[in-house]
């Protein structure tokens, strides 16, 4: 499911080709930024800004910055966030003397952290980065912002303040952010974790939520299925067990005339850069092979959802590429079957139902389901390190370096394949 013309996102050199990858593509060799977006959410659940966290090991800051700074030159960077508003996670130390490659992208911003208003040249360069229009975002964490004269100044420059929500009381919490709120600056909550923790966020005066409970099920005593829920699992379920033909494939979403649109406007789009257009589902599953063609189909199904966070299916079908692509060494067919996993893995987040109850309704192989529900298999590992991705955990302590290079050549590519499948998806039928 890779574009043949996509090179990462991000890196700091220009993409060379590579040997050809499984689906016959060019690998860049180039050796990309390891970069997460880390989104925060506001409270109709849309996207408010990413928060931009930068992979790096001690002794490697000048690269870092050499890196960033060209990331943001050339575009690259601005590409990974959509042109939406992002916050850039990197030591303040490391912000340029000459900061105009900043203040010439108003949608990004930097986070600071609390120690940064002990460091007068460093406040000094900051003041003038402030009154020039630079957004700064201050990391507070759980630190009492009325403790000292130096922290008071650092909120005078600040646009935004994150609270640590997983290490205050709620009483707190709430105190702190009512008091930024009185002085006009706008409050994020971090680290919110459980859903319990996000309840009590919604009823607080902030700007945006940020934490894992995006990404994990909200416990539910009784799983209850809508009805679209239930025809798409039905849909899923009879594409999991009839191993139709492209023909029979065909006729399977004959009658879903807005998903058969969806499939074709996405497999014809620009980022495939097809030599022809297809014009049927049945042509479609002829030119890309059944199997990929299925889980085209279980994509735009997911895609559909337009009642869950844009950015938790923005995640599903990261995580589903990623997956793919990582498994592209094991043998015929394990790429086909990894992508469904990782485009499941995220299923009982999506559904609002546990993974046991709703694997009952799919039925996947042994490989697939193990994955999803004990992380065992050949594709459970696999699993496990891209969540550790997503969650900043992996160092060169815990991989080899090759691996986090690896990692992140194919989130960024993961990142650029699920916005653009996902833009797609979502276009108005044109009558």
């Amino acid at each position: 499911m890779s574009n043949p013309n996509a090179s990462s996102a991000i890196s700091p050199e220009s993409p060379a080709p590579g040997s050809p990858g499984n689906d016959g593509a060019p690998l860049s060799i180039s050796i990309p930024l390891p970069v997460l977006r880390v989104p925060m959410l506001d409270r109709e659940r849309q996207l408010f800004a990413y928060e931009i966290v930068f992979h790096r090991e001690l002794g490697d800051e000048k690269n870092l910055l050499q890196n960033v700074l060209s990331t943001i030159t050339d575009g690259a960077l601005t590409r990974l966030v959509r042109g939406n508003r992002a916050f850039l996670n990197m030591p303040a130390e490391l912000l340029p003397e000459d900061s105009d490659v900043l203040l010439h992208q108003p949608r990004l911003g930097v986070v600071l952290q609390p120690g940064v208003a002990t460091d007068l040249p460093l406040m000094k360069r900051l003041q003038q980065m402030a009154q020039r229009g630079c957004q700064f975002m201050l990391d507070a964490n759980d630190v009492d912002l009325e403790s000292s004269l130096p922290l008071q100044t650092l909120l005078q420059m600040v646009q935004l303040v994150r609270l640590d929500a997983s290490r205050m009381t709620p009483e707190t919490l709430m105190e702190r952010a009512e008091y930024l709120h009185t002085r006009g600056i706008r409050v994020v909550a971090g680290q919110v974790n459980d859903h319990q923790t996000y309840e009590r966020c919604l009823e607080l005066p902030l700007q945006a939520i940020q934490g894992r409970y995006l990404l994990i099920p909200q416990p539910v005593a009784v799983p209850v299925l809508t009805a679209n829920r239930l025809s798409m699992l039905r849909l899923m379920r009879v594409l999991q067990e009839s191993n139709p033909g492209p023909v029979e494939l065909g006729n399977i979403i004959r009658d879903d005339a807005v998903l058969s649109y969806k499939l074709l406007s996405c497999v014809n789009s620009a980022y495939f850069a097809l030599p022809r257009q297809l014009k049927s589902v049945q042509q479609a599953a002829i030119f890309f092979g059944v199997t990929r063609m299925r889980n085209w189909i279980d994509t735009m199904s997911m895609c559909g959802m337009d009642d869950r966070p844009p950015e938790l299916l923005r995640a599903a079908l990261i995580r589903a590429h990623m997956c793919e692509k990582l498994a592209s060494g094991m043998p015929s067919g394990h790429s086909e079957m990894a992508f469904t996993v990782g485009l499941f893995s995220l299923l009982d987040t999506l559904m609002c139902a546990p993974m046991e109850f709703l694997l009952t309704h799919l039925r996947l192989v042994p490989e697939i389901s193990n994955a999803l529900t004990r992380r065992e298999g050949p594709f459970g590992p696999l699993l496990d390190q891209i969540i550790a991705w997503e969650a900043g955990e992996l160092t060169s302590e815990r991989v080899l370096p090759q691996r986090i290079h690896r990692l992140a050549g194919v989130y960024l590519e993961a990142t650029q394949w699920a916005d653009q499948v996902y833009a797609t998806a979502n276009e108005k039928q044109a009558n």
